[in-house]
């Protein structure tokens, strides 16, 4: 059984960072992809960042440069490292796994339909 757990949000002021972990189990596929999406209060959920099982990542505009998504692939953890931390960034992170996927295309993230499997989220709230 595929478990994705998410940890590392917290409140902090706006131009701070964090990074979220999420650690997970049971996801043994040797192509995937690795997806961050975020959904804020009243809004449709979105992606954030995704990487595949090729080394490829992908950002959302509105995060580029400002965030990064990576993988400790002995831990079995996805990370996503977010700078200068903007109260539009206030959200519910979640991360997400899918088998059989790629990056097609630098400038755009995988549908989400391409991944199966979703963690239960953990909050960014970004003060000003």
């Amino acid at each position: 059984q595929v478990q994705l757990v998410e940890s590392g949000g917290s409140s902090v002021q706006a131009g701070g960072s964090l990074t979220l972990s999420c650690a997970t189990t049971g996801f043994t596929y040797s192509t995937y992809c690795l997806g961050w999406f975020r959904q804020a209060p009243g809004k449709e959920r979105e992606g954030v960042a995704a990487l595949d099982s090729e080394g490829l990542t992908t950002y959302a505009d509105a995060v580029k440069g400002r965030f990064t998504i990576s993988q400790d692939n002995i831990k079995n953890t996805i990370y996503l490292r977010m700078n200068s931390l903007q109260p539009e960034d206030t959200a519910m992170y979640y991360c997400a796994a899918g088998a059989w996927c790629h990056i097609l295309r630098l400038d755009m993230l995988p549908p989400d339909y391409q991944y199966k499997h979703w963690g239960q989220g953990t909050q960014v709230t970004v003060s000003s």
